[in-house]
């Protein structure tokens, strides 16, 4: 189960970031990638936002990738939903940051503008666990060791 899920976040390129500061949730639309192995999902945003504040101050996140636009109508029941729960770690490295920028140009040639801005922050998620729900009640939890 735990390929389907990767491939799930692989074969996807946006998702819904969940962070919470004091309390308050906030949500988002990210473009994203994954490293090979799937356990790291890379975003980029600009520093000032409230989603970085959310981040500097809590670091764990939750994200939701699903299949909706692939199921509509009737076949809806058949669409697929995964919460992926991880955590923020800043990226350091300027080697890896490259790395990094590169996977998301690749996937995302359109974010060549904000990954050039000055202003703009890689996130690294480090992933902890998958929750997939296949339909309305076929649910599979895995946890990723390390």
């Amino acid at each position: 189960m735990i390929e389907v899920m990767k491939n799930l976040a692989k074969k996807k390129d946006l998702c819904v970031l969940a962070t919470v500061s004091g309390g308050n949730p906030h949500c988002s639309l990210m473009a994203y990638t994954t490293n090979d192995a799937c356990s790291e999902i890379y975003m980029v945003t600009h520093r000032k936002t409230r989603k970085m504040r959310n981040l500097m101050e809590n670091p764990s996140v939750s994200l939701l990738i699903d299949t909706r636009e692939e199921h509509t109508g009737s076949h809806l029941p058949e669409a697929e939903a995964m919460t992926v729960s991880g955590v923020f770690v800043r990226l350091e490295d300027d080697r890896k940051k490259a790395i990094v920028r590169e996977r998301l140009l690749e996937r995302h040639p359109y974010l060549n503008i904000f990954l050039d801005d000055p202003d703009s922050e890689l996130i690294r998620i480090k992933i902890h666990s998958f929750l997939l729900l296949k339909g309305f009640t076929d649910g599979h939890f895995v946890e990723i060791s390390g």
